[in-house]
């Protein structure tokens, strides 16, 4: 009987399972996890790294605005939508905009170049609340920048007819829509962006190449899609912030806390989602 029992055993572990593609079966821990930063960190104002990270957000910063902005003008200046890129364009303005900048600037800042995805990542403790600040307040400059450069290119007058490119809630949706749209459209960003920067994704999928800065550039695409019938989509605070700035009209301001309310609570659901259901983290801590 015993012999029996040591011939299963020797069964069972002849074949190893077949796991399914993507999920390599490892026993121990194949990846690593940082620690979390922490809140204050003033020893990062000494060192060069922290402001050559808030000049890269900057820049790509004013390198999106500049580059999206410009586009939507050239198609609110066609006649018609056929005679230009249409909504399509717009959409891959921004979404090949977004993975341009995240992949030039991912090694030096994190190439977040959106105060909802700085928001969301706080919120994970991926960076220290000082840096999260500075970074905010960079990449709402560079979008101020950038949307000026637009303007000087057009002139004053044809860039405020053309609307100057400002997010507002469009007739016939109201602002709860536009909340709502804002909400979703930055949850699918912000959790994108936490997907595939994920550790543990990065090691158990290292057979499978995978650039990040595509699914987030094409999440940012696809929201685009969806959401500018309704809000002409934000989903970046510092982008609506920029384009209100420098086109200054009340209708866009009367709006401007969607904008921002919107895209935070979006990053923060998105936040909360990932670390706690997806990653379980406060359980592994616990355990």
């Amino acid at each position: 009987m015993e012999g029996k029992e040591e011939d299963v055993k020797l069964g069972a572990n002849k074949f190893t399972e077949r796991q399914p593609l993507g999920t390599a079966a490892q026993t121990d821990k194949d990846y690593k996890d940082l620690p979390p930063a922490p809140l204050f960190e003033p020893g990062e104002l000494k060192s060069w790294s922290f402001y050559r990270a808030g000049i890269a957000e900057f820049m790509a910063t004013f390198l999106f605005l500049y580059i999206t902005i410009l586009t939507v003008m050239g198609v609110k200046k066609s006649p018609t939508m056929c005679a230009s890129v249409g909504i399509q364009g717009i959409a891959w303005a921004f979404g090949g905009m977004i993975f341009a900048l995240v992949y030039c600037t991912a090694g030096i800042s994190g190439g977040h170049i959106n105060p909802a995805v700085t928001f969301g990542l706080l919120l994970a403790r991926k960076l220290s609340l000082t840096r999260a600040i500075f970074y905010i307040i960079m990449q709402c400059l560079g979008a101020i920048c950038g949307a000026g450069v637009v303007k000087g290119f057009e002139g004053s007058q044809s860039y405020e007819v053309l609307g100057g490119g400002a997010n507002v809630v469009n007739s016939g949706y109201t602002k709860g829509d536009g909340l709502g749209a804002e909400i979703v459209g930055t949850f699918v960003l912000v959790y994108t962006v936490f997907s595939a920067t994920d550790a543990k994704r990065n090691a158990r999928d290292s057979h499978v190449p995978i650039l990040a800065p595509l699914p987030i550039g094409f999440a940012v695409f696809l929201v685009h899609l969806a959401t500018i019938p309704i809000t002409g989509t934000g989903i970046n605070p510092a982008r609506s912030l920029g384009a209100a700035i420098i086109f200054n009209r009340e209708h866009a301001w009367d709006d401007m806390w969607i904008f921002w309310v919107g895209p935070f609570i979006g990053a923060a659901l998105a936040a909360l989602y990932h670390q706690i259901v997806i990653r379980a983290i406060p359980f592994k801590t616990r355990a």
